[in-house]
């Protein structure tokens, strides 16, 4: 702990008793002892405590560490068992600031419109653009400070309590809801892929897709499912202190930059005194990552794709395939000076703990393995292919052309397929393939296998409330797995009850039922039932995975394969699956971060559930009209010969993927004879991986490395494969470990202070660098070329070179047209 950590717990000191701190350490003994975020050093003193008999006989012998033990019992039940929340989290409230202004909503509700408008009018653009919840929470700190300067003191009184427009100084916890509002309204909603690939002529080409209650019905059903989720399983991903969301902690730490007035000096690195503050740290880091991006990414852009070993010799096809990258599997010791590129796979390594980036490079590496011994053995025919795309391929390595295998309604047409091609994949989405059946598997075990008691606790919990006690009724003082100290501060908020979130999800459910039966969408209107019910199997695993080490296991090739599965050749039938099991989940996880992030910083639950609701519903409409002038307004939208490059990829790619997964179907691909039927192994070995650590770690429960190794996060690197490499990944574990194994242990007043600061600064100056680059060079297609723009894109690194060049003599590979498979 920090000396600040330690003053506050010693004043509390006399007031813990021996039976008190065995009765709290035994609970936080159970409750962390799978914990990788909790420390092992603490954890093992905790068990010499508790299994010596002597300490309670004769404690003056053992005095030290009583002492010891009770401050650190203190420190549970008083703050946080996790150094990082108390870095930046505040184990106290001010229930006295407003909350519920004018200009929270004002500026949220402002915020929102803007960012979900312009979020939407550039995702169909390549390259396109994308305003995160770091821009809103910067510009949001001006905004207010504008209103607390400009607007009247007007008001009205309600029931003794005045409300008014300028309540005084604009405080943290307005800042944090208009930053939760627009986090909340800059996701564009998935419907945006549903619609315009159900309306486009280019693919499945259904007209009615443009009528407008159709779309804000099923806008509505995804997106506020995940909503009802969200708030259903707050009592298994928001309460519980294990739940840590460390995403959440770069928000409050930027919003602890702008508001927090106390500025401690820290000793740090190098034997010196800091006395910088978080705001000016994060000023002088944010002005050099805004300069440094527009360097990297437009002035030398080879500093952002170093691939230096490609220089040597770029017609060199192993060496490309091995060292590129562009299109090979990135081999490359100084891949990158570019920081936005080990933000690629969505996550931040000063950030997330370091157990889950080592994790995720750990079986990244496993895959490189894997795709080089299945590429230059030319399984699958992958030899032909590049060595690393997430694209579909034909029989002669070209493009795999959808609209040949499909009829005008979109189903599978099986005598043009026989006349055409198999669709065969790269050798990284195969492998991409067999982790992420893996990691499905993985999450199941593992969740029932280190976190069945705290999924039982919650079970418990909810029961409990669905009985409508109030929650004080039961409350045991000492029971940290209820009662943690964030906890007991929100107690004296009212709470959102479970049933306000149920008719949520049973309206939103109710509307996707109504878009599926009314209109021509060749599904069934149970669709949406069957897809929620995968989403409650899965969302609170995912969710505590997510709350404990910042990454989420993506539930979109699992609902591609159960939802392909339910009605197969139909493609339409697989996307609206997808819809409601893998996106509902994913929002829910994504709700769950912020309402987390507003428990952190006790905002009332009733108000953030108001700015939230309000939010989606803003950004739903808003994203719907947006996309309906783009499929009316824009010529050739989604084509190469779009107006303002609007060519659409990401279309193209969930329309390349609902053919393969819906119209082809995984019967075909993957059951009895299909051509990847082996990746299938991917679900034991997966099953198999979380028992066989879970035995490690009791057979060998003093070997450190043992309790670090996570299952799922090692499988998760194995699907960070295709279209992405070692490029992205490597550079993110020294950073990992600079920070959380060495600055953490070493000097931790300095990284408590500084580093969840500095992350915030660099997103934020990459989001804005990114934004004003966009539209005053991108945008007007500005052009600058030198050597150090097209240097890393020559030869095997600007178009994918293969192994094996020459087809066979027949003029493909594969079996022959007429006798295809299925």
């Amino acid at each position: 702990m920090t000396k600040e950590d330690l003053e506050a717990t010693e004043i509390l000191l006399d007031q813990m008793t021996l039976e008190r701190t065995q009765h709290i350490l035994t609970q936080t003994r159970a409750l962390h002892q799978h914990d990788q975020n909790f420390s092992f050093d603490v954890l093992e003193r905790i068990n010499l405590f508790l299994e010596n008999p002597d300490i309670a006989a004769r404690p003056d012998k053992h005095a030290d560490l009583i002492r010891e033990m009770k401050l650190e019992a203190i420190l549970v039940t008083e703050n946080s068992p996790y150094s990082e929340v108390r870095a930046v989290v505040d184990n106290f409230d001010e229930p006295e600031l407003p909350v519920f202004t004018f200009r929270t909503w004002t500026l949220g509700i402002g915020y929102v419109v803007i960012g979900s408008f312009i979020n939407q009018l550039f995702e169909l653009r390549q390259p396109a653009i994308y305003i995160t919840s770091e821009v809103a929470q910067l510009l949001a700190f001006p905004g207010g400070k504008l209103f607390e300067r400009f607007l009247p003191d007007w008001g009205l009184t309600v029931r003794g309590q005045r409300y008014s427009m300028n309540p005084g100084p604009f405080n943290r916890k307005e800042h944090m809801l208009i930053t939760i509002m627009a986090t909340v309204g800059y996701n564009t909603p998935y419907t945006t892929n549903i619609i315009l690939s159900q309306y486009l002529p280019q693919y499945f080409n259904q007209p009615y897709a443009k009528e407008f209650a159709y779309q804000i019905l099923l806008g509505i059903a995804t997106n506020f499912c995940g909503f009802g989720l969200a708030g259903l399983a707050r009592r298994f991903l928001v309460y519980p202190s294990y739940c840590v969301w460390p995403a959440s902690l770069v928000t409050i730490a930027l919003n602890q930059a702008f508001h927090k007035k106390e500025d401690h000096s820290v000793s740090g690195p190098l034997g010196k005194t800091y006395t910088w503050s978080r705001l000016k740290l994060f000023s002088v880091a944010f002005g050099a990552m805004f300069v440094w991006f527009w360097i990297v990414s437009f002035i030398f852009p080879a500093l952002s794709t170093f691939n230096w070993i490609s220089w040597i010799n770029s017609t060199n096809v192993p060496l490309n395939l091995i060292t590129g990258s562009n299109n090979g599997l990135g081999l490359n010791p100084f891949p990158t000076f570019d920081f936005n590129n080990l933000t690629a796979f969505g996550w931040n390594p000063l950030v997330i703990p370091s157990f889950s980036t080592l994790n995720i490079g750990a079986g990244m590496l496993l895959g490189f393995f894997i795709i080089i011994v299945m590429y230059w053995t030319n399984a699958y025919h992958t030899a032909y292919l590049p060595i690393n795309s997430n694209k579909v391929f034909d029989n002669t390595g070209a493009r795999f052309d959808v609209q040949r295998v499909i009829n005008d309604k979109g189903l599978f047409d099986r005598e043009a397929y026989q006349t055409y091609s198999q669709p065969w994949m790269a050798a990284g989405n195969i492998v991409v393939y067999w982790f992420f059946f893996a990691q499905y598997a993985a999450t199941v075990s593992y969740a029932y296998l280190f976190h069945r008691h705290e999924i039982k606790m919650g079970f418990r919990s909810l029961y409990k409330s669905l009985r409508f006690r109030r929650a004080s009724d039961e409350i045991d003082e000492d029971d940290i797995t209820t009662n943690d100290i964030h906890m007991r501060l929100m107690r004296k908020y009212k709470e959102v009850p479970e049933w306000w979130f149920l008719i949520i999800l049973l309206v939103a459910i109710a509307t996707g039922v109504a878009a599926l039966a009314h209109w021509d969408t060749y599904s069934s209107p149970a669709i949406p039932l069957y897809g929620i019910a995968l989403a409650l199997l899965f969302v609170i695993p995912v969710g505590m995975i997510t709350a404990i080490t910042g990454l989420q296991v993506t539930m979109n090739v699992l609902a591609e394969l159960i939802g392909g599965s339910v009605e197969p050749g139909n493609a339409l039938s697989m996307n609206f699956f997808k819809a409601f099991g893998y996106i509902t989940t994913a929002q829910a996880v994504y709700f769950s971060n912020d309402l987390k992030v507003a428990h952190y910083l006790k905002i009332p639950p009733r108000c953030t559930f108001a700015a939230q609701i309000i939010a989606v519903a803003v950004s739903t409409f808003v994203c719907t009209g947006v996309f309906n002038f783009q499929m009316t307004g824009i010529k050739n939208v989604c084509t190469s010969q779009a107006a303002f490059d609007m060519t659409c990829p990401g279309i193209n790619t969930f329309f390349t993927a609902a053919v393969f997964w819906g119209t082809f179907g995984p019967p075909k691909l993957f059951g009895p004879g299909g051509q990847y039927v082996a990746l299938l192994s991917g679900f034991p070995f997966g099953f198999a991986l979380p028992i066989v650590m879970y035995w490690l770690r009791k057979k060998f429960p003093n070997v450190r490395i043992f309790r670090q190794l996570h299952p799922v996060m090692f499988l998760y690197g194995g699907i960070q494969w295709a279209p992405y490499n070692l490029t992205y990944m490597w550079p993110s574990i020294p950073i990992a470990c600079l920070s959380w194994l060495y600055m953490k242990k070493r000097h931790l007043a300095f990284w408590s202070k500084y580093n969840f600061v500095l992350a915030a600064a660099f997103s934020s100056g990459i989001a804005i660098a990114g934004v004003i680059i966009f539209f005053s060079v991108q945008f007007p297609d500005i052009t600058y070329e030198w050597w150090g723009t097209d240097v890393s894109y020559q030869g095997c690194e600007g178009t994918a070179c293969v192994l094996k060049t020459e087809l066979p003599a027949k003029g493909y590979f594969g079996p022959d047209p007429g006798s295809l498979p299925f």
